[in-house]
């Protein structure tokens, strides 16, 4: 009796260590309304971009994405769209891979630089090879979107999640959250959705 007892209290113990591995690892980062710090990550043109480059923004769709996932790939041309929709009102794409390349050879820096050329990326696609970026904002997924809107010098997050209601399917969209976000957010009225839960492939984090 006494160690099925035992064997049940280092379960429970194991159960809780690993809930709170799983949110120091990407959980728990911004929510909705919180300032976001600068960051400064590699473009695939060579250049390093940082938030703060963005002055002349009205804020920006930040896009935690990758090479390998099947549901990226199904988003990216939805991606380019919103960038092509709305970087022009002020809210451009910031696309950043947090995927770590010793896990998916596709995310390799070299396989970033082929894809933004192949399709043409007209906003920065940014290499988080550290993952501290993904981890400050609480991205568990890709693609996991975060739409800032700038206020003076800040950026603060005023949506989070989905980038729409069905990730297989563009035809079979209804419910277009970050359109429907910045859409809001360019005509001055508030949010209504502020947060979707995101779907795509869990991010590997490097051990550390």
């Amino acid at each position: 009796m006494k160690i099925k007892v035992s064997r049940w209290v280092l379960m429970v113990l194991f159960l809780a260590s690993l809930g709170r591995l799983a949110q120091a690892q990407g959980q728990g980062g911004y929510q909705v309304g919180d300032v976001v710090s600068n960051f400064r990550l590699k473009n695939t043109d060579g250049s390093m971009v940082s938030l703060s480059d963005f002055t002349s923004s009205k804020g920006a769709i930040v896009v935690f994405t990758s090479n390998h996932c099947p549901f990226a790939k199904a988003y990216e041309d939805r991606i380019i769209a919103l960038n092509n929709k709305f970087a022009g009102q002020g809210y451009p794409v910031i696309a950043i891979n947090p995927s770590d390349p010793g896990t998916h050879q596709d995310d390799t820096f070299e396989k970033m630089k082929e894809r933004s050329a192949a399709k043409h990326y007209g906003y920065p696609y940014l290499v988080d090879d550290m993952q501290q970026v993904a981890r400050k904002f609480g991205a568990g997924r890709t693609p996991q979107v975060f739409v800032l809107q700038k206020n003076g010098a800040q950026f603060a997050v005023r949506y989070m999640g989905m980038i729409d209601d069905n990730p297989q399917d563009a035809a079979g969209v209804t419910k277009l959250y970050v359109d429907e976000a910045v859409t809001n957010l360019v005509g001055g009225k508030p949010v209504v959705t502020t947060i979707t839960k995101p779907v795509g492939c869990a991010i590997k984090w490097k051990n550390q």
